[in-house]
């Protein structure tokens, strides 16, 4: 049998959890009192045995549940006879980390049920319940309100990771920006790399979303448009903010890699300047180390405090010069 994590019957526009397996669901599914009833079906990483079994019972596309247990598809939907399938990335932020985790969520839509597959991190289910909740009357257009409720959850989760990703880029600019030196080459990279999960997730979404909102896809009645529309404006929304933090990203790492060649150079400078003014007295000892008899000055009394005071005068020389023109 399939492990059923849990189903729910709508009736009247009300949609209630009951408990059982997937005998009971589809007990329930045939039972159904009017059109407006349906039923859903939630499964979490179901093996290919139980999947199957279940598409054989309500005739889901072979094709679409072979996809559903491979992780890491990619974004799509698909239209099969009268069944919608529909392939969503779930993305989840991981506060300890900093990471991003990413699942998938699979939709089938029939005319009287909805049955989703869980793979994965993310599980949007919980806010569906919060919506329904408050919104009664959300379910009475039947099963696809439900599946644009999940979707609306989903699009949801991709703005709080946007966001979060947003805090995080905002802490490092400050991070890399502040009073000292600090190597932020590899965080950016690790941030760089959670951004891209997000866009993965995202991205194909919008090309659909900016269709939607100008009318391309005839996908909606009249009643249910505004909340897709609203749906799809939430799906922009998380596509522009991962878009607008990649592209701060680049130009982070573009200025902390000028900061790390500005800091290089002075460096050089600094060395550079050391050991010019470490070369004066080093001369002078290396003439003077030469052991010549017949050498100028070699047998004064003050010779040796004589040296010592040009060395001294030298180096100090040579110090100020350097400081007044910033190598110091």
């Amino acid at each position: 049998m399939v492990f059923v994590v849990e189903y729910a019957v709508c009736t009247g526009g009300e949609l209630r959890r009951e408990v059982g397996g997937l005998a009971d669901a589809l007990d329930r599914l045939r039972s159904l009192p009017d059109e407006s009833s349906f039923v859903w079906i939630g499964l979490v990483e179901p093996s290919p045995s139980d999947m199957h079994e279940l598409a054989e019972e309500v005739g889901l596309p072979p094709l679409a549940v072979a996809a559903s247990l491979r992780p890491h598809q990619r974004t799509r939907y698909q239209l099969y006879d009268r069944i919608l399938f529909v392939l969503l990335k779930t993305l989840q932020y991981d506060d300890p980390t900093s990471k991003v985790e990413t699942g998938q969520l699979t939709l089938f839509l029939g005319e009287r049920f909805l049955v989703t597959v869980r793979q994965g991190a993310g599980d949007p289910f919980p806010e569906v319940w919060a919506n329904v909740s408050a919104h009664p009357g959300l379910l009475r257009h039947g099963a696809k309100s439900l599946a644009y409720a999940v979707g609306g959850a989903v699009a949801d989760g991709y703005n709080e990771v946007s966001d979060e990703l947003a805090t995080d880029i905002a802490q490092l600019e400050e991070r890399i920006f502040a009073p000292g030196r600090t190597n932020a080459v590899d965080a950016i990279y690790a941030l760089k790399r959670e951004v891209l999960e997000g866009r993965e997730a995202v991205q194909p979404l919008e090309v659909e979303a900016r269709e939607f909102l100008s009318g391309t896809l005839p996908l909606t009645a009249e009643a249910r448009e505004p909340y897709f529309r609203e749906v799809a404006n939430r799906v922009l929304r998380a596509a522009a903010t991962i878009r607008t933090s990649e592209e701060l990203l680049n130009s982070i790492l573009d200025a902390h890699l000028g900061q790390i060649s500005t800091w290089q150079n002075e460096d050089m400078r600094k060395i550079s300047a050391w050991a010019a003014i470490a070369a004066a007295p080093t001369t002078i000892a290396g003439i003077y180390g030469m052991n010549f008899d017949h050498m100028p000055e070699l047998h004064w009394s003050i010779g040796y405090p004589l040296v010592l005071g040009v060395m001294a005068a030298i180096c100090y020389g040579l110090f100020r010069a350097f400081r007044r023109n910033g190598w110091l």
